[in-house]
């Protein structure tokens, strides 16, 4: 029986792709991506030629239709987001959903999620911990939805680019200036660091604008920082 692979990608460190992800990526008749360009780069440093189907947020249903055709042609097919997981801040659950639904096998293939990282290295020690991903950029339902987050007393995690993560930092800082909070910046890249302490002392660490580059995620504790 065919099978629909979903496939985690690096989110920086091309090493961090798997064995068995390599593997199944030069045994599939076909690759389902959110952008073409990006996994033509990932495939062609790996000596991999396969066909690309696009499939991004805007356009997944359309392209679960497509993947759905090939599997039922026999066809393997694998998914693969542009960093990281699919499904996790990324498109794929749809797909996953429709094909699984339409009788295929959906087998996943574990591999590099900001998420799962951070949690990892965050030392939080928290039991519940909920991914959140991207916060709206309109301050009054980013602060608000903050708010709600903070009260229920769960760590939760969030990604946020360059642009917005002041404002985002400025917020926890003056709604629990204590909460004890994580933050990953350029995670497995080049320039990756981790920044450990209150709200209010990862404020003023990344308030200095050359501390702002690259893209950024968040683990915010459920506890006061000790």
């Amino acid at each position: 029986m065919a099978v629909l692979y979903i496939i985690g990608t690096p989110i920086g460190n091309l090493g961090d792709l798997s064995f068995r992800a390599v593997e199944i990526l030069k045994s599939a008749d076909l690759v389902a991506c959110e952008d073409t360009r990006q996994t033509l780069k990932l495939l062609s440093g790996l000596g991999i030629r396969v066909p690309l189907l696009s499939c991004r947020a805007h356009n997944e249903e359309a392209a679960a239709l497509r993947v759905i055709a090939a599997l039922e042609k026999g066809k393997t097919v694998a998914y693969a987001s542009d960093a990281g997981t699919p499904g996790i801040s990324d498109p794929g659950s749809a797909l996953a959903g429709l094909a699984a639904a339409a009788g295929h096998d959906v087998i996943p293939l574990p591999g590099p999620s900001a998420f799962t990282a951070l949690v990892s290295v965050a030392g939080g020690r928290d039991k519940t911990v909920v991914f959140e991903g991207f916060l709206s950029p309109k301050p009054g339902r980013r602060r608000a939805r903050l708010r709600e987050l903070l009260e229920t007393g769960w760590a939760f995690v969030l990604y946020e680019s360059p642009f917005r993560i002041l404002k985002l930092l400025e917020d926890l800082a003056d709604l629990d200036s204590e909460r004890y909070i994580c933050a990953g910046r350029e995670m497995t890249k080049v320039h990756e660091e981790y920044q450990r302490g209150s709200a209010a002392a990862i404020f003023a660490f990344f308030s200095k604008k050359e501390r702002q580059m690259g893209e950024f995620t968040l683990y915010v504790s459920g506890h006061k920082h000790k």
